[in-house]
Parts: structure tokens; sequence; C-alpha cells
């Protein structure tokens, strides 16, 4: 397909260089909010995710040979089980999932250079990957509601008011801001909470004013910052999700497909935008980032501006690069009150469990068929539900458990009743 005409940037234009600057930082700022949630979520270093998220798109947009205006943020699909490998592994158990992650993507990039890539709708349809998605949302809302409204233990009514505060302002943020400020809702939302916190005495600014400017990012390097000791359980509890996550990322290229008249499944091809994202992880595990997926907002600011420049992405991802430098930036996110995190949260997590709704009205998922019921049922109910599954010494959490159960009722249950 050839470029679409009201565009104002094309993938390969370049902009003058100060509208690349201030489109770069509008992309950085996008992405910013829902990055640095992420490890403040499950307790990693936000400076090291905006780290692995800026090299993690360098080496996206690298591999599909600057082709693709995409950038890898920090992925919500993994919260659950690195929240928990958090409290048991440390980050040691958790790199190792992410990078089991990247490597499934590896592979799978693999397969469809040798095969195709239609086999990847008949492992995960959308009758598995919906209620795996809503799963995702919904099992974490029990630990928005407690930074909602509770303060070591105790319910507080100053948390209770900060949160729904800033609930309400994302709403109004997301439903009414217009222009530049519209690119960037959960991150308003945010830093309007973090003022209101000041101002009712939930926030220590010593610790913010005493901290140096800049510093080194908090890289965990394996062999380096810490011992190597194989964490089966951890992988076998993130690793699973990377097939969802896989879902995620075609349905981003078939938005990017149509945002830009053209066909990334051909030209790079899926093999090189999964090999990209694969990379990527594999870097932000042996960083101590998060595990990275493409982002809907940046899609979002590139619809709206009609800017669809690889060069402005690349801007971005150096940006966050040095933003992760800034100590006194990552002191300030790490001294973020947790009712404005449960305030937020409440919002993010709602809207990936709607998505997953949306995927099954989208895909017409017919709940009279017992067979659809049974599935769908059994993923929700495991996942939500707190369910283990003991392997060895580390439980498998119950998000994961649905996943593998999902695939395996899908391939096994009769189409026809």
């Amino acid at each position: 397909m050839d470029k679409k005409q009201d565009v104002i940037l094309d993938v390969n234009d370049k902009p003058g260089f100060w509208l690349w600057i201030g489109l770069s930082l509008q992309h950085m700022f996008s992405m910013f909010g829902s990055t640095v949630i992420v490890p403040l979520l499950v307790g990693l270093s936000p400076s090291i995710a905006l780290f692995t998220s800026g090299v993690g798109t360098l080496i996206h947009i690298l591999v599909t040979q600057k082709k693709i205006p995409a950038y890898m943020g920090s992925s919500f699909a993994f919260i659950v089980p690195m929240k928990y490998l958090m409290q048991v592994t440390g980050y040691p158990g958790i790199a190792q999932g992410v990078i089991a992650v990247g490597i499934i993507y590896l592979i799978v990039a693999l397969l469809i250079s040798m095969i195709g890539s239609e086999w990847i709708d008949k492992l995960l349809p959308a009758v598995v990957v919906g209620p795996v998605v809503i799963v995702i949302g919904l099992s974490l809302a029990g630990s928005a509601a407690n930074d909602a409204m509770l303060n070591n233990g105790n319910y507080d009514y100053k948390y209770v008011i900060v949160s729904l505060v800033t609930l309400l302002l994302a709403i109004f943020f997301n439903m009414y801001v217009k222009g530049f400020l519209g690119f960037m809702p959960i991150l308003l939302a945010i830093i309007c909470g973090y003022v209101i916190s000041i101002a009712m005495g939930l926030v220590n600014l010593s610790t913010i004013a005493n901290a140096p400017w800049f510093a080194m990012p908090k890289f965990e390097i394996p062999f380096v910052s810490y011992n190597v000791k194989f964490e089966w359980g951890a992988i076998i509890a993130i690793a699973p999700i990377a097939f969802v996550t896989i879902t995620e990322h075609l349905g981003h290229l078939m938005v990017l497909d149509e945002l830009t008249g053209r066909n990334y499944f051909k030209n790079p091809g899926l093999n090189r935008t999964l090999t990209g994202d694969g990379l990527a992880s594999v870097f932000a595990g042996l960083f101590g980032g998060p595990a990275v997926t493409s982002y809907g907002e940046n899609i979002g600011v590139m619809a709206i501006t009609k800017i669809h420049s690889v060069y402005v992405l690349i801007g971005a991802a150096i940006f966050a690069v040095l933003f992760s430098f800034i100590n006194k930036l990552n002191v300030l996110i790490m001294q973020m009150p947790l009712p404005v995190i449960g305030g937020i949260s409440f919002l993010l997590f709602g809207t990936i469990a709607s998505s997953g709704i949306k995927i099954m009205i989208e895909n017409q998922i017919d709940l009279a068929k017992k067979r659809n019921l049974m599935i769908i049922s059994t993923i929700l109910v495991i996942g939500v539900g707190g369910f283990m599954l003991k392997i060895g010494t580390l439980p498998l959490n119950g998000l994961a458990v649905s996943v593998i159960l999902g695939v395996i009722l899908n391939l096994v249950l009769p189409k026809n009743e």
C-alpha cells in the first residue's frame, strides 16, 4: 500500500531539529506515566524501566529496519506474577521470567519465518485471549483498592480522598482535555494527585530535596549484581503470558498498518517485528527492567497528530534513556503516595479488563455455546480467584495456570457440541 495522503510526516520523513525535539518529548511523556507505574506497582526502579524502554525501542527500530514507528514500554500483562515473584525470589526470578518471555518471542518469530503465522490464531483465539486479558485487569483490583485506602494496614480517610480525586481527575483529563496535554491524561492525573498528597502531608519532601540530581540507574545484571540460580517456577509463572502479549503485538501492528497505509506483516515481516520485541525484553531482563511491549499510547499520538516519523520515536527513546540518569526524578517517582497509585490503578486495571471484554464482543464470542462458556468460566475464576499450582518450591500463579488451561481446553474441546 502507498502512504496515506493526509499525513504530515510519513514514516521515513525527518522533522526539523526543534520540531523533532518537541515531537520526541511529546511521545516520551505520552508513554511516561504507564511505563513508570509498572515498576512502581512491582517494586522495581522507575529509572531502569525508562532506560530499558528507551534501549528496547531502539533495538526494535533497528531490527525492523526503521520501517515501523513503534515505542516499547513496560508491559502491564506481567504485573501479577512479577509482584508475587518480587516477594519470593526478588528481581533474579523476575529477570529469568522476562528473559524467557523474550526467548518465546524469538522462537515464535523463527516458527513464523518457517511455517507462517496462521497457527497463532488457532492456538490463541479470542475465546482464550479475551478472558485472559480480563483476568490481567481484575486480578489486580484488590491491590489497587488496598493502595487507595490503607495506610500501614489502617483505613485512612486522607488516602481515600486522594485516591478518588486522582481517579476522577484521570477520567476528566481523558474525556475533556485536548491538544498536547490530551496525549498524557494519566501523567496529568498523577501530577495533580501528587500535589494534593503534598498538601495533605502524605509526602516526605526532604527525601526528594536531599537526593542528588544525577546518578546511574540501579542496574540488576546477572553474575554482576547477583548470583544466578535457576528459578524454573519463576519462568513458568511469567513465560506463558508471552502468548497473550503476542496477540497484543498483532493488534498493534494491524492498527499501524491502517494508520500508515502499509502492510507490516509482509514488510519487514511479522518475524522481524516479533524478533524486535523479543530482543527488547531479553535486554530488559539482563539489565533490571520489566518485560516490554509496543505501546498504544504512542500509536494514539501518531493517529491524532498524523506524524508517523520513525525518527520522532528514535528521539523519544533517546530522551527516555537520558531521563533515566536524572536521579531526583527517580526519587520523586519512588516517593509517590500509595493512594495516587491506587486511584490511577482503578482506571488502568479497569481499562485492561474492559479491553478483554471488547475483544470478545468484536469477535462475537457466543456464550450460549457450552464450549465457549466452559473455556471462559475456567479462565476467569482460576485467574481472578488466587488459585496456585505448586511446582517444586514455587507456586504457579492463577494467571499463568488460566492461560495454560485456556489454551489446552481450546485445543481439546470439540468445536461442535
